[in-house]
């Protein structure tokens, strides 16, 4: 039995070509689940603040990672788990249902229509003739870019890092805190267990980290391990389609697709290049299939009333376990299927103990910058921009729009406009209307 297994993931997934097995395959997916297993509780209370039921919310996102991520994995044999992007969820429950008071079902027509952008942009082939003309520079930044924003999402989920009001800057927290004692814990547990090469380190680290804040009071048991799921029937096929095609919501529009455009693009650059994936150009092969699966990803979740569905950055912890191919992305897909009926199990990791898996992660990504070229100012100081506003606004989209327009005027400006071609031009003036739309919204 064990060794039709095997036979079948080799045929499928080509696991010796990557000097990969169906163990190491199997505990990457799972740290991967175990990593971002927080959107579990996090995707449904947001949208719950915007009249949506919880427990629908939650069925809707769990079969919709499943069905995409399962996709990603079959079709690419690339690692990757797609969820809704944060950034999207935010956007989708707090800018417009809560704030500008749009209906939940414009908003969801209107998550509709970015993903037709995106599904049409991937078939003309547009968007990989974006990321042709994205710099080399910029591409080695981005995978240091995403790995500083993970560790700083760690930091923050691990109350090492606080927003200060006063200094109107992250800080430390309370380092008395138990999460904070706890998260070094287990931060402690992993580096020793990376120190000895310790197979699946980053999942014993999880565990280990969610045994020991049972005592401390952070890790909380549930009353009950089984849970039926809710219906469908409150979020399936809720939108208005003609009343989003009014002009007022274009910019909406464009403040859902750039940033899930660029940021699944900078997790499959960045995780790739974790992974070993990208040629000598930066790029990753066949990434038009990442583009295909993300893109009907993106227009399949507004049918369920979920936001935009990108590439995850915590898919870097699946790669950082030893995950190389879409075994990893479908046992990650399965295991969230499963945790339908036992949701409660997943809910009770706590953060303190995958934050310092992010961190690690975070940290070993910024090994490319190496690669940058120091001697050119239009290299490494849009390579710079892209890593700071990438980390600092919590947004990679941020990062790369900002580093590409500056890569852009310093080109012009160091009389060296003639190393540009139109489509250098027609990008920045993409991404300017960004910011506009983004100045717009706020």
């Amino acid at each position: 039995m064990n060794a039709w297994i095997s036979d079948a993931c080799e045929k499928q997934f080509h696991l010796s070509r990557f000097h990969s097995s169906v163990s190491t395959e199997v505990i990457a997916g799972l740290t991967t689940f175990a990593t971002m297993g927080y959107v579990l509780a996090v995707v449904p209370h947001m949208m719950g603040e915007a009249g949506l039921p919880g427990g629908a919310v939650l069925t809707a996102m769990v079969l919709m990672i499943f069905l995409t991520t399962m996709a990603m994995g079959l079709y690419t044999n690339r690692p990757f788990v797609l969820a809704p992007g944060m950034g999207s969820v935010a956007i989708f429950s707090i800018t417009l249902v809560q704030l500008q008071h749009v209906s939940v079902s414009i908003a969801s027509a209107i998550v509709f229509l970015s993903g037709i952008l995106f599904i049409l942009v991937t078939v003309l082939g547009i968007r990989k003739a974006i990321v042709m003309v994205i710099p080399k520079g910029i591409k080695i930044s981005i995978s240091a870019g995403v790995g500083m924003f993970l560790a700083v999402i760690g930091l923050r989920n691990a109350k090492l890092l606080a927003a200060n009001a006063k200094k109107v800057a992250l800080s430390f927290g309370d380092l008395t805190q138990p999460v904070v004692i706890l998260a070094m814990i287990t931060f402690i547990i992993l580096l020793a267990l990376q120190a000895r090469r310790v197979k699946g380190a980053a999942l014993i680290s999880i565990i280990a980290g969610t045994i020991i804040g049972i005592p401390m009071g952070i890790t909380k048991i549930p009353a009950t391990l089984f849970t039926m799921p809710d219906s469908l029937a409150p979020v399936f096929f809720n939108f208005d389609l003609f009343g989003a095609l009014d002009v007022k919501y274009l910019p909406y529009l464009f403040v859902f697709f750039l940033p899930d455009f660029f940021s699944s693009f900078g997790t499959a650059i960045g995780i790739g290049g974790k992974a070993g994936f990208l040629d000598k150009n930066g790029d990753l092969p066949d990434i038009d299939k990442v583009f295909q699966v993300d893109s009907v990803a993106a227009t399949l979740g507004s049918f369920f009333t979920i936001p935009v569905l990108i590439t995850y950055l915590e898919s870097g912890a699946g790669v950082e376990a030893g995950g190389r191919t879409g075994l990893t992305a479908i046992t990650t897909a399965v295991m969230f299927l499963l945790i339908l009926a036992v949701t409660p199990l997943a809910l009770m990791i706590p953060a303190a103990a995958t934050a310092p898996v992010l961190v690690y992660v975070g940290v070993s990504m910024m090994g490319g910058m190496k690669n940058l070229d120091y001697t050119d100012l239009c290299e490494y100081i849009p390579a710079f921009l892209c890593i700071a506003f990438t980390a600092f606004t919590f947004n990679i989209a941020n990062g790369i729009s900002v580093a590409f327009i500056a890569y852009v005027i310093m080109k012009i400006a160091s009389g060296r406009a003639s190393e540009l071609n139109k489509g250098h031009y027609l990008l920045a003036l993409l991404l300017a209307y960004y910011f506009y739309a983004i100045a717009g919204v706020k």
